[in-house]
């Protein structure tokens, strides 16, 4: 019965679902937005599953579609930027709104999380308002490059290896 609990605690764990957030719950104490926020979008497993992947393949599907539209940058930037949105929202539904927002705010990828969500709206506001196909494109080229960027921040190691192959690779000393 024990590691069945020990096992019980760690599904809880993955999905987002806190012991000490119950136990605070529980005790009726003073909590945040997010916090409260967080246990009002309770889901089962299965839930949360059918919903990260609902979310996930409706931004691939976004993303891969806004390959269609590739020559109209302004309509390339709000379906790449759409899929993106998606993509990064599926996540929350496996690990939880308050883990997804605390580990984008990680001191580790806060400025990457930076980078790439205001590569985003520049994206968006240059596709939406500005209307410049010029500018849409480098603000996707940003975009892109950003979310490669946040994307190796999740992996270990990754970012210092790209720096320094990207380094070795444009180094103009013989």
């Amino acid at each position: 019965m024990e590691k069945m609990n020990k096992a019980y605690e760690k599904v809880k764990m993955l999905v987002g679902i806190e012991v000490e957030d119950e136990q605070a719950a529980a005790l009726g104490e003073n909590n945040s937005f997010m916090d409260e926020f967080n246990r009002n979008c309770t889901m089962s497993t299965k839930e949360r599953l059918y919903g990260f992947a609902i979310c996930f393949v409706a931004g691939l599907t976004c993303t891969l579609l806004s390959m269609l539209v590739f020559f109209n940058p302004i309509k390339f930037g709000v379906a790449f930027t759409l899929g993106n949105l998606l993509s990064i929202g599926s996540t929350a539904f496996l690990i939880g709104p308050k883990r997804q927002v605390t580990m984008m705010l990680d001191p580790v990828r806060i400025y990457a999380t930076a980078i790439y969500l205001a590569s985003m709206i520049i994206a968006l506001f240059c596709a939406l308002y500005v209307h410049n196909k010029l500018l849409t494109l480098l603000a996707i080229t940003l975009e892109f490059g950003a979310l490669i960027w946040y994307s190796l921040s999740y992996i270990p190691f990754a970012r210092g290896m790209v720096s320094k192959v990207m380094v070795a690779c444009f180094d103009t000393e013989f």
